[in-house]
């Protein structure tokens, strides 16, 4: 397989914003990411790459959306002590499915918002409902086994219930039911799932996590292992300045607008390098 994957980690909603922000950044400096050939998304990415590939935002109304009053959100928040269940969890399993399995019981077994709470959020975030007509890829991981699984236009899964299974972090939303599975975040499995862009030739991550730990891949150690293999590859990870602006809670929406602007000030530094990744740069500034 060749041709251009882009790959959008997860972070949740400062993740979303600062996304968006490097992808506009880098529009601005006339390197456009939109005419990817795969889109692949977990977790705040699969908001993003939804809305990037409905073909009914442009960079800037992508960017523009972050910084807009976060009207229907639900503030999210990790306890200390579920930080800790996490991290043990990952330091402890062999595989990512053991992993998968123990964040998948600990989502099932916590107090959150209902599911149709929830999945009305996700509705609100996307400009469209259905999938785009080119290749969009969006993750998650079924609560009870641990299985990965990558939900398509083909699968037979709406898109709202794709990517709000993929944005179910556990111990915060519920897992969402597709058939007779639940299924939480795609982020369970890897930050950033780039190993799916195996096989193509020129790849950028953008990745608000780019570290792993344990059993889970980081999405510098996928990055690395398709560079290996032969692809172009550029990772774009938040920098010191963004880090601080995108906060200590990645799901609290009030997050989200500065880690926007720290994304697009960001991007300027990887212009360059991701131009050479992508083999071509978009006719002036790209709106």
């Amino acid at each position: 397989m060749t041709g251009r994957a882009l790959v959008l980690g997860g972070g949740g909603l400062s993740g979303i914003g600062w996304t968006a922000g490097i992808l506009y950044g880098l529009a601005e400096a006339g390197v456009g990411l939109w005419d990817a050939d795969t889109v692949i998304g977990t977790s705040a990415g699969a908001v993003v790459g939804a809305q990037l590939t409905s073909g009914l935002l442009t960079p800037e109304g992508l960017y523009e959306r972050q910084l807009a009053a976060p009207h229907g959100e639900i503030p999210g928040h990790l306890s200390p002590a579920g930080t800790f269940r996490h991290a043990r969890a990952a330091l402890s399993a062999r595989t990512p499915e053991d992993f998968g399995r123990t964040m998948g019981h600990i989502a099932l077994a916590a107090d959150t918002p209902d599911e149709a709470t929830r999945r009305a959020v996700i509705e609100g975030r996307l400009v469209s409902h259905d999938w785009p007509g080119r290749p969009l890829l969006v993750t998650a991981v079924r609560a009870t086994t641990g299985e990965f699984r990558v939900f398509d236009r083909d699968s037979g899964v709406g898109l709202v219930d794709a990517v709000a299974a993929s944005c179910a972090v556990p111990g915060v939303w519920p897992p969402v039911t597709i058939g007779d599975g639940r299924w939480i975040d795609g982020g369970v499995r890897s930050p950033a799932n780039a190993q799916l862009a195996e096989g193509y030739d020129r790849v950028v991550v953008v990745a608000p996590v780019a570290t792993g730990g344990g059993a889970l891949a980081s999405a510098r150690s996928q990055a690395e292992r398709l560079s290996a293999s032969g692809a172009r590859v550029a990772l774009v990870t938040p920098d010191r300045t963004t880090r601080k602006a995108m906060g200590h809670n990645s799901l609290d929406p009030s997050y989200r607008a500065p880690a926007a602007r720290a994304g697009r000030e960001q991007a300027a530094a990887h212009a360059a390098e991701v131009a050479r990744v992508w083999g071509r740069l978009s006719k002036g500034r790209r709106r």
